[in-house]
């Protein structure tokens, strides 16, 4: 008989299963068994907040092993992660169990371990707890507050903002951070200043730099030399000026190191140092945690990756401080421990910081048992908490101050130098936004009060404020945490979720919203301000951590919370669109018009001239489009289908020239899915004549779009050439999903690098080549003459000829089936496609089968005519409302 063991990973289970040997059973759970079902009513508030969970087939089968291995077991261990959602694993583990009745005569621990090593495997199985109830209330109450947010604001978003995405409790913040953050950028106006650096050489010889910091006895301001000529009248006193040393100013300086990681500090280190993502950090991380094959065994490198605790237990303390000792020397260890204490809003202090399990093992002798990421991040945590216990850094830093003989000018250099380097001998941390660190390692000759000095050269220098810099991944997290929004465990997936949703991307590693983004934020801000106001979300988060210390019941927090939130969203039951547009047009029209350079209207529509351009909503999302609407159909898309900006024509039509095939004008249009080609106008007499129109490739710029290169759009498909083996034609043109080449039948898709105008026979013969490998021509049918051809599809190979298929029977390989063996198939299995209905010809042959009688007439009356052309008629006045369509 063996107990159970149930942890979150298998690599996890694999590792305790040899700590605790022959007589426990270690079993994976894979995360979460359960959650709420995707559904309106999972949550019900008007019953006490009950929530339903459903089992998916994956958490069944682990359900499954789990309850097996249970029929011979005593006791029910459950060693899921020491946070919130680890207790809420378990809580689930035990409650599905017990809803199956499987746990009668079972005894059900908790048991936790900050790190997977023998001995705290051990320790912890020897001390179990019961569960955490404060923590699973946390958990269930963040759980219903993030699904009654995305469930209910959610839908009012796609109703009042077609095209937008779903609203999340916390990303909406952060997504708001990063566009306010660009609206500042924005606004922020460059000013010009001045500084003045003069090159010295003092007695010896020796040449250093200093800058001018006050002139005529005042000290300078940022912006007191505010353009060139004041920066030059400057520059020349202190090229003429005879200088002396009037102070020498010596100052020792200390410097602590950082305390070990916490989560958000390590994915802002990682981002800074390493280049890495929040979410690569922590699946690397959670790599090193859960172990890796050493010299084989497998061993647990890091302590647990989710904590906002920067304390250390005892004992690594000491490990690590031993280990300094003996690789640095005594003066590289403080007298006492170095004990440290998070500064952060809502921080949880339960977990230790992220360390190394065994400071023995240093990044260079496991290094070749991991992968790039690995030892690079193993290197990062493991520097950091042993520069964490080492002493201080010693810097001696001098300021020599310079002054003319008539006080007219004073100059200052400064230096520091290392005097003792202390924890940077391992360890240095990086920065946001780096300064000049021009000063930290510069060095001054020695110089004493009143040795003159030489003035070598003396320059100024430009320089103009810069906007705040755009939020890093770093940044981000770090500004995150200041305020007290989201937990150690969410940063990374709410980064990844604000880009998956396309609301910004990433630019030079700097967060820029998207223009979805900025509308979802203008939306939210203007009629649920409150929700995604950061003081709220960082005071609902001290309800959360009050909840898991016990001192607030979740049900009070949830009725609280529930009872505004539905009634804001109550109030914008009557909220119509044009509400919308006019709020977001005059929150976001700064920034969709930008002030032109001429001094013009931005607003002024550049196709008719007296128009005024603003904010739209169609049923693909919002653009810009005219106010003389349906007269001038100029109109600019604000996202492109991959969420960049669409290319616009400034004046809505341009004007190419003329097709040299019919004599008639092209020109370059903008409909509601893009740019187009056409080719001369609609007859109005005509109404059935439609001029012929082509998309243009995203990659084009329609602004210098040649009328040869029009011309050629225009013309699709166009003639390639014979292919050099079959003799059959090969054709380019342009379909729904891009740029093709066709040959009979058989279609190959282009590489977007490729241009549909230009591209050769070599490149086409390539395309169908790769296309052709998927295909099999087995010979002439011989009813027909017609090929029969064998292809590879979703579900496995098929044959095929003219309009009918067989599937090949399971485990046949395409390059065995003879042409007899295909002809046999589609005789017995062969299903026609669904070809194309000749008018007519479906109601002559319904009409042929039952003849119609008096009673049971098939003919519409007048009345019913008129009701089902209703219908048609109104979809097609719809289509002309929108305007042309690239077809």
């Amino acid at each position: 008989m063996t107990d159970v063991v149930v942890v979150e990973s298998p690599a996890k289970a694999k590792t305790i299963n040899k700590y605790l040997g022959g007589g426990y059973t270690v079993l994976a759970s894979f995360g979460h068994v359960r959650d709420l079902p995707p559904k309106d009513g999972s949550v019900r508030p008007d019953e006490n907040f009950a929530m339903d969970w459903a089992t998916d087939d994956r958490g069944a089968k682990h359900m499954g092993d789990i309850a097996r291995a249970l029929k011979s077991a005593k006791s029910l261990y459950l060693a899921t992660d020491p946070d919130r959602e680890g207790e809420a694993i378990s809580w689930h583990v035990q409650s599905v169990l017990a809803e199956r009745n499987l746990l009668k005569n079972i005894s059900v621990q908790r048991v936790t371990f900050n790190e997977i090593t023998k001995s705290a495997v051990q320790r912890a199985m020897a001390n179990p707890r019961a569960l955490d109830q404060p923590l699973i209330d946390a958990y269930l109450a963040r759980r219903a507050l993030d699904y009654l947010v995305g469930f209910t604001l959610s839908p009012v978003l796609w109703r009042k903002l077609p095209g937008s995405r779903s609203a999340g409790r916390v990303q909406s913040v952060a997504l708001r951070l990063i566009c306010e953050r660009e609206a500042e950028i924005e606004v922020f106006k460059k000013r010009e200043y001045w500084s003045v650096k003069g090159l010295f050489e003092e007695k010896s010889g020796q040449e250093f730099l200093a800058r001018l910091t006050h002139l005529h006895g005042k000290k300078l301001e940022q912006f007191d030399l505010e353009n060139a000529e004041a920066a030059e009248a400057a520059r020349a006193l202190v090229a003429a000026g005879q200088f002396s040393v009037s102070d020498v100013e010596h100052k020792k300086i200390r410097r602590n190191p950082s305390p070990p990681f916490t989560t958000s500090t390590l994915q802002q280190e990682a981002s800074r140092k390493l280049g890495m993502s929040a979410q690569v950090t922590m699946r690397t991380a959670q790599q090193l945690y859960e172990g890796v094959d050493i010299g084989g065994e497998h061993v647990g490198l890091i302590t647990y990756m989710r904590t906002d605790g920067v304390q250390m237990a005892a004992e690594a303390i000491s490990a690590i401080r031993s280990h300094i000792l003996d690789s640095f020397g005594k003066e590289y260890q403080p007298e006492k421990p170095r004990v440290y204490s998070s500064k952060a809003k809502n921080a949880q202090e339960a977990h230790e910081a992220i360390r190394p399990t065994d400071v023995r093992r240093r990044p260079e002798d496991v290094t070749r048992h991991l992968n790039h990421d690995q030892s690079r991040l193993y290197e990062l945590i493991y520097k950091r908490a042993v520069a964490a216990q080492m002493s201080s850094a010693e810097l001696d830093q001098v300021s020599v101050t310079l002054t003319d003989g008539q006080n007219t000018v004073t100059m200052r250099a400064t230096g520091t130098t290392i005097a003792f380097d202390g924890f940077l001998r391992l360890y240095r941390e990086g920065r946001d936004d780096i300064a000049s660190e021009d000063d930290e390692n510069r060095l001054l000759p020695p110089m004493t009060k009143g040795d003159p000095v030489q003035t070598k050269d003396a320059q100024a220098e430009q320089h103009f404020t810069q906007p705040p810099p755009r939020y890093s991944e770093a940044s981000l997290v770090k500004k995150m945490e200041e305020i007290g929004i989201g937990r150690p465990s969410t940063y990374a997936s709410i980064l990844s979720v604000l880009r998956d949703r396309s609301y910004v991307r990433l630019d030079s590693r700097r967060f820029v919203p998207e223009d979805r983004g900025r509308l979802v934020t203008a939306f939210l801000t203007s009629f649920f301000e409150t929700y995604v106001d950061t003081d709220f979300t960082a005071r609902l988060e001290e309800q959360l951590d009050d909840i898991s210390d016990g001192r607030a019941d979740w049900h009070d927090v949830m009725r609280a919370f529930w009872k505004n939130f539905s009634h804001a969203v109550d109030q914008t039951k009557d909220l119509k669109i044009s509400d919308v547009i006019d709020a977001l047009d005059e929150d976001l029209g700064a920034y969709f018009f930008p002030l032109r350079e001429d001094g013009g209207d931005p607003r002024q529509c550049t196709a008719c001239g007296s128009g005024r351009l603003g904010l739209r909503l169609g049923k693909f999302g919002a653009f810009i489009g005219c106010s003389n609407y349906p007269t001038c159909q100029f109109t600019r898309r604000l996202i492109a289908d991959d969420g960049a900006e669409a290319p616009s024509l400034k004046e809505g039509i341009r004007h190419v020239g003329m097709d040299a095939e019919t004599g008639e004008e092209l020109t370059i249009r903008r409909g509601p899915y893009g740019l187009y080609v056409q080719r001369g106008e609609a007859d109005p007499a005509d109404k059935k004549k439609k001029p012929k129109r082509v998309a243009l490739p995203k990659n084009v710029d329609a602004e210098t779009l040649s009328l040869e290169q029009a011309q050629g759009y225009i013309s699709l498909p166009r003639k390639i050439g014979p292919h050099p083996e079959s003799g059959e034609m090969m054709e380019a043109g342009l379909g729904r999903f891009g740029p093709f080449i066709k040959m009979g039948g058989i279609y190959a898709t282009l590489g977007k690098d490729d241009d549909v105008l230009t591209v050769g026979a070599n490149r086409a013969v390539d395309c169908l080549a790769q296309k052709l490998a998927s295909i099999r021509n087995l010979g002439k049918h011989p009813k027909d003459e017609e090929s029969v051809m064998v292809r590879k599809g979703r579900f496995g190979p098929y044959v095929q000829h003219g309009q009918i298929i067989a599937t090949l029977p399971r485990g046949s390989d395409m390059d065995d089936v003879t042409l007899d063996e295909a002809v046999t198939l589609l005789a017995e299995k062969g299903k026609p496609l669904k070809a194309p209905v000749k008018k007519g010809v479906k109601k002559a042959a319904s009409s042929a089968k039952k003849p119609v009688t008096d009673k049971k007439a098939t003919a519409k009356t007048p009345k019913k005519a008129a009701a089902s052309a209703a219908p048609r008629k109104r979809k097609a006045a719809k289509a002309k409302q929108k305007g042309p369509d690239a077809s």
